[in-house]
């Protein structure tokens, strides 16, 4: 299948780059979330949409369209990208992270990866839909949001609790990081959809304890408290525990490659992964990484109070069992508080999943589809408030000695083009079939 879209998405995807959308978590240094909205809204209305162009707040801009289709009666697909990306060094990078410089076969540039491609790939079909008057089988919303690198609580949390409405009747969602290759063997490809993500509970910690010269002896020191949990916090080790989408995944796996799965030691299987046995390996069981420390402000004070962060991601259905767990390895001297954004999980069957099969098989006869689990957290998050089944349905076919998951908030984050028009023809067909 030939589309005008796979022609123009690499461009589209350079243009978006270029665009330095760096969210650091701190309003103060926000930048280009407003201007790529506003080019995105501007891409869609000179093919005849009306986009909704919304602030959460200054700057922190979304733009929501809607594509009627054929049985209004049904449920409504959301089809959704977030335009923010995390910082990016100049200094580290072969090429300038914004940039968006296309060579040796690959875009390169922040945000590539995540999730710049997506984004324009589902700009290209939503362009090429209404140029040519595709009416879809259902209700297509396309939605292109702040502030995911962040929780998205000034993007997709914040539209999900001020302007539901315009999710009305939307029953199903599919976004980022899934529809990727993962090859196996001598043109064996494995298509990796995410059917899962683990929680989120960002934590922020603080022991106090009493302040005085350097020079005495201290028995209650704050930073020695806090270094002395989160140490302990470093080692702990949680539990294996084999969810359904990673059994699945890793089932699937073994009939491929015909290396047989041993439930008992699914550490084994995943060791034979490869590259993307980081991002399986990370949903055998919950995490805790202390992330930032912060204590003191003079060599001979000892001060009152240290505090550090702690990114932890827990496995569905342990939500509770985690936080007790943390309380009790970090001790009674520590004070915890945090935010917190929970697991997704939905079963890997149905019509949607019927559909991205058929896509992947058009365009890659033989390839097999298999469910997984997302150690980090997406959109979806919020996008479940609203009863929404989601999935991470973002096709790309890749090389198979290129380092996929490294590519995730990495130095020299590209994309390859060949793989941005294959993806941009599997949605295309996706969503005309969905």
């Amino acid at each position: 299948m030939t589309t005008r879209a796979a022609d123009e998405v690499a461009a589209l995807t350079s243009e978006l780059i270029r665009i330095d959308t760096t969210n650091t978590g701190d309003p103060a240094t926000l930048k280009g979330e407003r201007a790529a909205a506003e080019y995105v809204a501007e891409r869609l209305a000179e093919v005849g949409y009306e986009p909704q162009y919304v602030e959460s707040g200054p700057g922190r801009g979304n733009v929501v369209v809607r594509l009627e289709g054929a049985d209004t009666g049904r449920g409504g697909l959301l089809v959704h990208g977030h335009l923010d990306v995390v910082p990016a060094d100049p200094a580290e990078w072969s090429v300038h992270p914004f940039s968006g410089e296309i060579r040796d076969g690959y875009v390169w540039g922040r945000g590539a990866i995540d999730m710049k491609h997506m984004v324009a790939m589902t700009l290209a079909v939503a362009r090429q839909f209404k140029r040519d008057g595709v009416v879809p089988p259902r209700d297509l919303v396309f939605a292109f949001l702040a502030d995911e690198e962040a929780g998205g609580f000034n993007g997709a949390r914040w539209l999900v609790q001020h302007r539901a409405e315009l999710f009305d009747g939307v029953t199903e969602a599919v976004s980022e990081v899934g529809g990727f290759s993962l090859t196996l063997g001598d043109d064996v490809r494995a298509y990796l959809v995410e059917t899962a993500q683990k929680g989120i509970m960002w934590l922020r910690l603080k022991a106090r304890g009493t302040a005085g010269h350097g020079s005495m002896v201290h028995t209650d020191n704050a930073v020695a408290k806090l270094a002395a949990a989160v140490a302990r916090l470093d080692a702990h080790r949680f539990p294996i525990v084999l969810t359904g989408a990673t059994r699945e995944f890793l089932e699937g796996v073994a009939e491929l490659t015909g290396v047989p799965f041993d439930p008992d030691d699914p550490e084994a299987a995943v060791a034979r992964l490869g590259s993307v046995a980081r991002l399986i390996g990370a949903t055998l069981r919950d995490s805790a990484n202390v992330t930032m420390f912060n204590a003191g402000y003079k060599t001979n004070v000892v001060p009152s109070v240290a505090t550090a962060t702690v990114d932890g991601r827990m496995l569905p259905g342990r939500e509770d069992v985690f936080a007790k767990t943390l309380a009790e390895v970090l001790g009674p001297d520590v004070e915890l508080d945090w935010d917190q954004l929970p697991p997704v999980e939905t079963s890997f069957d149905g019509h949607l999943v019927d559909a991205m099969t058929a896509a992947i098989a058009a365009e890659d006869p033989g390839a097999r589809l298999l469910p997984y689990m997302l150690s980090a957290g997406t959109d979806a998050k919020s996008f479940q408030l609203l009863g929404i089944r989601n999935f991470g349905f973002a096709p790309l076919k890749l090389p198979a000695d290129l380092d996929f998951t490294a590519l995730f908030h990495g130095v020299d984050e590209r994309v390859p083009v060949d793989g941005l028009e294959f993806g941009t023809r599997v949605l295309t067909r996706f969503l005309l079939a969905s």
